[in-house]
């Protein structure tokens, strides 16, 4: 019985209204036993808390599978064949062997499935060569990609927010959606989506980064990944054909990607994105005690300390209803060029996809104006 299946859903509701009644029915039967009327009182506000954790969990999709809750999720399995048409390259390069793409499924994600004259999906296993990480990701092939068979196209690496689930990009903020009518409008030009999250071991919150003596998530995302889907797919030439995008905890790694990878990414884009990751129970210590790490993964100190990389970045925020409100003021102020900044600063908002979903359309556009093909 999945996670956010709706059976597991109602039965978790059914349980706790259960449980409350049971609370009213027992309660006055139970005279003066203290244990049975605590134990009373206890089971029912287990079960009404799980069920309400259990609905917003189901909304937000923080957690996709049991696997995801537990920390045991690994790859999205094995592959079966190339239903695409392309098939995944070996081979070896300056940096060592090329890591590997491997097709699993023509996507179908909680009923979504594209229509063909709007594209494809795909959900794909990468694995990082150098470091070691295997992750699941989903593939947006737009259809221009299989009408002309020469030519390449930009690609664009979405990440959602912690925990998060990949899927979120496809059922909430409707990335591939958007992109196809945008596409299909020709107001953005035809590019590939390759959409993860950025937990790419479960259940450590890297931040996109290569913790010492820990997972090396920024070279999964900086190196595995652009040299996975490039042996993989038919794709434009790094940096100028490429650019990362994010929401949350995906914006502050699309940016910090873009900024320390200027010669992997061109652009990027964030969505209500944070400038530094904060210590907690979920990221440990990402920097091994080392306040000179921790700065390099700072933004705001990258840009008073460094040089200004030559990179595209949009920043979106919300005066009221988003707290990075000023930390996002105070970023903008802080680029200089060769670093340019945009902004979408909406009157009132959260931090939440029905806002992201306003701001995604004009983000595509500005970010279709700095890809080349």
């Amino acid at each position: 019985m999945g996670l956010t299946g709706t059976p597991f859903i109602l039965l978790i509701c059914v349980l706790a209204l259960a449980a409350l009644a049971g609370v009213v029915w027992a309660a006055p039967r139970a005279g003066r036993v203290l244990p049975a009327r605590v134990g009373l009182l206890l089971v029912s506000q287990v079960l009404l808390l799980a069920a309400l954790l259990t609905v917003a969990n189901a909304y937000f999709a923080f957690y996709g599978s049991w696997g995801d809750l537990l920390g045991m999720s690994g790859g999205a399995g094995s592959g079966t064949g190339d239903p695409a048409g392309h098939r995944p390259q070996g081979g070896s390069g300056p940096d060592g062997p090329d890591p590997l793409l491997v097709p699993v499924h023509d996507a179908f994600i909680d009923g979504h499935r594209l229509p063909a004259q709007d594209g494809r999906l795909e959900a794909v296993t990468i694995h990082g060569a150098r470091s070691g990480i295997t992750a699941l990701a989903y593939v947006y092939l737009p259809p221009q990609y299989f009408q002309d068979r020469t030519r390449r196209f930009p690609v664009t690496l979405a990440l959602t927010g912690y925990p998060g689930n990949a899927q979120n990009l496809v059922t909430r903020l409707r990335l591939p959606q958007t992109a196809a009518q945008e596409i299909a409008a020709h107001r953005i030009k035809p590019m590939i989506f390759v959409m993860m999250r950025p937990m790419v071991t479960p259940p450590r919150d890297t931040e996109c980064t290569d913790v010492p003596n820990g997972p090396l998530a920024e070279t999964f995302f900086a190196r595995d990944l652009p040299a996975a889907v490039q042996a993989a797919y038919r794709t434009a030439p790094a940096p100028a054909g490429w650019s990362a995008l994010g929401d949350s905890t995906g914006g502050y790694c699309a940016l910090k990607l873009a900024m320390r990878h200027s010669d992997r990414f061109a652009a990027a884009i964030s969505l209500s994105g944070y400038y530094k990751a904060l210590r907690d129970i979920t990221t440990g210590d990402l920097y091994g005690g080392s306040p000179a790490y921790r700065n390099e993964n700072d933004l705001d100190w990258r840009l008073r300390h460094l040089p200004a990389p030559p990179v595209d970045v949009l920043v979106t925020t919300s005066r009221v209803g988003e707290k990075d409100y000023q930390a996002t003021r105070r970023f903008i102020a802080l680029v200089r060029p060769p670093m340019r900044v945009a902004s979408i600063t909406l009157p009132t908002g959260g931090h939440h996809f029905s806002v992201w979903n306003r701001e995604l359309t004009p983000a595509l556009r500005w970010l279709s104006g700095r890809l080349g093909v």
